[in-house]
């Protein structure tokens, strides 16, 4: 198996994935009657997002955590959905290809996944805790 080289190839894992995800019996439901997903529309959208993540090629330009908060505001999406994502994703990615940059774009995944989850929980999107002092005597 290859690695990911290129658009092409991510273009190729976003189709499989989402063909995973419809047919999900957990998350299908949200991508087509949720969300009421235009593939056509969104995998375009989704190249540009991973090719930026995963080459640094400046191409996506939008703000994926506003989406996230109007699909959340109409389905919350709970942790059973972010894991249920990222097991796909994963399993979408290892039958596919294998090296350095599909490992890069499964940890990617997993950041991204676990900062939009904290996020629209009303926490920090990042994984670290700020430790506060204490006050002085």
């Amino acid at each position: 198996m290859d690695d990911i080289a290129g658009r092409t190839d991510i273009e190729e894992h976003i189709v499989a994935f989402y063909r995973a995800a419809f047919a999900d019996a957990l998350l299908g439901p949200i991508f087509t009657d949720v969300a009421r997903l235009d593939l056509e529309r969104h995998l375009p959208i989704m190249a540009d997002f991973w090719e930026t993540v995963l080459f640094r090629a400046g191409k996506y330009q939008r703000n994926a955590l506003q989406v996230h908060y109007v699909l959340n505001a109409r389905h919350p999406l709970e942790a059973e959905h972010f894991e249920r994502w990222l097991e796909l994703w994963t399993a979408t990615l290892d039958a596919r290809f294998h090296g350095p940059i599909a490992e890069r774009a499964k940890l990617q995944a997993d950041r991204i996944a676990g900062s939009l989850q904290r996020r629209l929980s009303g926490e920090s999107g990042s994984e670290f805790v700020s430790l506060s002092r204490r006050p002085e005597s």
